[in-house]
C-alpha cells in the first residue's frame, strides 16, 4: 500500500505554500475578529447609523424652528392649545361636532 500521500513532508512545496495561503486567506476572510465580513457589516452598520444622525439633526432643527414660532407667536400657541389639547378661556362655551363618517 503506498501511504506516501498522508506524508506532509513529501509533499511538493507549491502545494504546500497554496494550503497555507489557502488556509491563510480563509482565517481572515472569515474566522479572524477583524474578518472582511466583519468589517463589511460594521461598515453597512456605520452608514446606517450616519443616516439616521443626518435625519435626527433635520428633525432636531425643524423643531427649534417650532419652538420658536410658538415663543413669538401667541397666537399659533392659543390654536395649539384649542385644537390639540381642548382648552378654552374662561366664560367660552366650547361644542364640538362629531362628523359622519361614509
Amino acid at each position: 500500500m503506498n501511504l506516501h500521500f498522508l506524508n506532509p513532508l513529501r509533499w511538493k512545496k507549491s502545494f504546500l505554500v497554496l494550503l497555507l495561503i489557502s488556509f491563510v486567506v480563509v482565517w481572515f476572510t472569515f474566522i479572524d475578529t477583524y474578518s472582511l465580513k466583519t468589517r463589511w457589516d460594521l461598515y453597512t452598520q456605520k452608514k446606517e447609523l450616519k443616516e439616521r444622525t443626518l435625519e435626527l439633526q433635520k428633525l432636531s432643527e425643524e423643531l427649534k424652528i417650532k419652538i420658536e414660532d410658538l415663543e413669538n407667536d401667541p397666537a399659533l400657541l392659543e390654536k395649539i392649545a384649542r385644537e390639540e389639547y381642548g382648552m378654552r378661556k374662561p366664560g367660552e362655551t366650547v361644542y364640538k361636532v362629531k362628523r359622519e363618517e361614509e
